[in-house]
């Protein structure tokens, strides 16, 4: 029989790290526009994590031991850039964004709205979800799409724009029916 083994703190902090990876990567990308410099923070702020991980305490809140974290390594960003600081939010717009983005976790509306938007992604044809896992799920470009689909690339931009636009509408309409 084998034996069980309780995971060490470096296991324990790849496990949650891997459960709470995509919504770090979306709070971040809420909070900085540009999505290299967002992939950047997140990456610094895993080897942060990482090195820190001794001060936080099993049991408690990892999600938001990490938000702090990455808020915090947004915040150093800012700073050090060497981009023009007017393409930047300022401090005080930055801590509003973190804030509403805590307020959503709280109440679970990013939950909510992802479940909507599987449920409205189930309405649309087949060949239409097959295009927005195309561009969305596999990152496809519009000229793979098109050459794939036998459509042209400016029948595809016009498409996910209509397909975005229905799915939006589709999202908001379930979640108002909702409340």
């Amino acid at each position: 029989m084998a034996e069980h083994t309780t995971p060490d703190r470096t296991e324990v902090f790849l496990m949650l790290l891997t459960e709470h990876e995509k919504r770090l990567g979306i709070y971040v990308t809420g909070l900085i526009a540009c999505p290299q410099d967002a992939q950047d923070v997140l990456q610094e702020g895993k080897i942060v994590m990482w090195r820190n991980f001794e001060k936080f305490e099993l049991g408690t809140n990892f999600p938001a031991w990490v938000r702090k974290v990455l808020f915090h390594q947004v915040l150093a960003h800012r700073r050090k850039s060497k981009r023009n600081p007017s393409g930047f939010l300022n401090e005080e717009t930055l801590h509003l964004l973190n804030e509403e983005a805590e307020s959503a976790i709280r109440e679970q509306r990013w939950e909510r709205r992802e479940k909507s938007l599987q449920n409205c992604l189930l309405k649309l044809n087949e060949q239409h979800q097959q295009v927005v896992e195309m561009r969305y799920r596999d990152e496809a470009s519009i000229e793979k799409i098109a050459h794939r689909t036998e459509r042209t690339e400016g029948a595809i931009y016009r498409l996910l724009s209509r397909l975005r636009r229905s799915l939006f509408e589709c999202v908001e309409k379930e979640l108002n029916q909702a409340s």
